[in-house]
């Protein structure tokens, strides 16, 4: 990809975050890249076409963070909740598929069907690291929505502060299983204890 194309992808992803799909112009973004009206329609036929590219972009690149973030750690809730907090401590503050999500229905079909392959993608990695589809879209939905309402009170700690009890299930799970006794008796039952007399 070349580097104004990229720099066009990158203009329009800002612009995205903080204004959705009407929030930026091909003027605007030529401004924003010191180049001609003429040289975005030249990459970018359309204003749908621009936005398509940026939101399959987004996709690809967060699920390849996500992959990375899991070999460092193998807990799918703590990776997508540190991914997406990432993004609350952003410049952006927004992720561009969330702020399209919200208007999904009024989008161009070639937009909608970007933002619907993100959800899906991420939903879909959810449930292939171990969730339930429910739990997975629990997950996503804090996630998401956490951003949005650190992005609404323009402070990133409430990030945190809409995730901590997700977090906190999941260590109180994660500890409960493995504080669970795990030796069984004669034909599968657990062992009984005698009371003492």
């Amino acid at each position: 990809m070349s580097d104004v194309k990229t720099a066009i992808m990158d203009a329009a992803e800002r612009r995205m975050q903080l204004g959705g799909f009407g929030g930026f112009s091909f003027r605007e973004i030529a401004a924003d890249v010191g180049i001609k009206s003429s040289s975005v329609h030249y990459h970018f036929p359309t204003k749908e076409d621009l936005a398509a590219a940026v939101i399959h972009r987004w996709a690809e690149e967060t699920s390849k963070f996500i992959d990375e973030e899991l070999e460092k750690d193998p807990d799918p809730v703590r990776a997508w909740t540190n991914a997406f907090r990432g993004t609350a401590l952003s410049e952006g503050r927004m992720c561009p598929c969330t702020v399209l999500g919200a208007a999904s229905q009024d989008l161009p079909p070639e937009v909608a069907r970007e933002v619907k392959r993100f959800f899906k993608m991420c939903l879909d990695k959810l449930v292939a690291e171990g969730l339930s589809p429910s739990n997975a879209a629990e997950v996503l939905s804090t996630i998401t929505g956490a951003l949005v309402v650190a992005n609404a009170l323009g402070d990133t700690a409430a990030y945190d502060r809409a995730t901590s009890d997700l977090l906190r299930q999941r260590e109180a799970a994660r500890v409960g299983l493995l504080s669970k006794p795990r030796r069984l008796g004669q034909r599968g039952r657990a062992p009984i204890r005698r009371r003492s007399s």
